[in-house]
Order: structure tokens, then sequence, then C-alpha cells
């Protein structure tokens, strides 16, 4: 997959080379493009914001280097084929992100996300871009971030380690929280007791029925108590 991303702090993205979706860029399972918005400015201040039309708090970030950034990543071909890249701008008025999403994403070829700031970027640039070819403006959940740049890095995340090949052993992702619409049940180790506590007898039995039928229980208690809203869907 190849990740492209917008933004006035690139550095922010250091952290990509770290973990597994660092040892998944040097294998080639991922490729990643960073780039610095204001190098796509044209003023001495190198400026990608200014006040917003029809007045208000904050500043709102320019169309232009928005274009000229965006047309030096997707080409300036007036309509880009619809199985070509998907651009992302992460946004509170944008479809919730969840795990169904990640996986949806992680099937891409080419994802380009738009970090935005202040009080967001000017509409033209996802009116343009929507025209051209497929943008989604995608929420983290119901709050707001200073910048998509927090937001950007939790998708990568998600969608990158179910690139297969990212994550060693396939099997640790099925189980997972939101996998199946349930929360991901408790997980113990060694040793046996801790502390006073101990771990569930069941699992220390040997019985893979028992465990198994165990841990489902423990996802639906579990998801009833935190996510009740999760419940219905699941086991309808």
């Amino acid at each position: 997959m190849r990740i492209d991303i917008v933004t006035i702090f690139p550095e922010f993205f250091d952290v990509l080379d770290l973990s597994l979706l660092g040892k998944a860029r040097q294998s080639g399972l991922i490729e990643l493009g960073v780039h610095n918005l204001r190098d796509h400015t044209h003023d001495r201040h190198h400026s990608v914001d200014d006040t917003p039309y029809g007045g208000g708090a904050g500043m709102v970030m320019k169309p232009e280097p928005w274009g000229d950034a965006l047309d030096a990543i997707l080409g300036t071909d007036p309509a880009l084929v619809d199985d070509g890249p998907l651009v992302i701008f992460p946004s509170p008025a944008g479809d919730q992100f969840t795990q169904r999403m990640a996986r949806e994403l992680s099937l891409e070829q080419h994802l380009v996300f738009g970090c935005g700031r202040y009080e967001g970027i000017d509409q033209r640039v996802v009116d343009h871009y929507s025209q051209r070819g497929r943008v989604r403006l995608v929420s983290l959940g119901d709050y707001v971030l200073n910048g998509g740049e927090v937001a950007v890095m939790a998708m990568i995340e998600a969608i990158g380690r179910l690139i297969p090949g990212v994550v060693g052993n396939p099997e640790s992702l099925v189980e997972e929280s939101h996998e199946d619409g349930l929360l991901e049940y408790p997980s113990y180790t060694k040793p046996a007791s801790w502390r006073g506590l101990d771990v569930p007898p069941v699992l220390r039995s040997g019985n893979h029925g028992a465990i198994s039928t165990w841990r489902h229980q423990q996802q639906i208690e579990r998801t009833e108590r935190v996510r009740p809203d999760l419940l219905p869907r699941t086991l309808s």
C-alpha cells in the first residue's frame, strides 16, 4: 500500500519508523510519503491560512497550497479514475472511523491523508477533489482535536496492521475487539497467581472447548458492561 500525508508538521509522523509499521516500511509492505504543506506556499512567510469569509473566530487553511500539494501527489489530470487514490480528510463532520472501515481501507492501493488545522480547510478543496475522484471525510469520534495529525496517525495504525504480513500472527487479528462486533475478552499470562489474583481455572484446564465458551461469554459480558450499544446489532 502507498500512503501519502500532507501536513504542516511532517516530523509528527517520524513515529511511523518504529514498531510493526516501521518494519512494514522496511520490508516494502507500506510505502510512505510525508509532504510539508508549507513547501507549496508562494510567500516569504509560507502562510497556509487566512481569515474566514463571513467573519468568526480562528483561521481557515487556504486552498492554493492544498491544491498544489495534492496535485503534486495525484497529478493534474482533471478526472481521476474511480479506482485511483482515495483522499481522506479527518473531520468532526465526517463518517465515524470504525474497525470495519479500517478493514475496508486496508484493501486500498493508495491512500492520501490531508491533515487540516485551525478551523479546517477551505471547503472548495474538498469539493474540487470530490469532482475529480474519491474523497472521504472521516471522524475518530464525537470530539474535536487541534489538528488532523493525531487522527491520521490512529487511522494509519489501525489500517496498516490489517495489511497482510504486517502483523506476524494473523490469527491475533481475528480475536481482537470489534472484529466480530464484540469487545475482546480479558487476557492472562504467567505466573498463575499474582498479588493474590489468580488466572481463571478454565484457562489452565486444557479444555479448549470450555476455554472458547468462557472467552465468548466474557466478550458478551464486557460488551454489555462497557459498550451495550454494540449488542443489539451483534446478537440480533
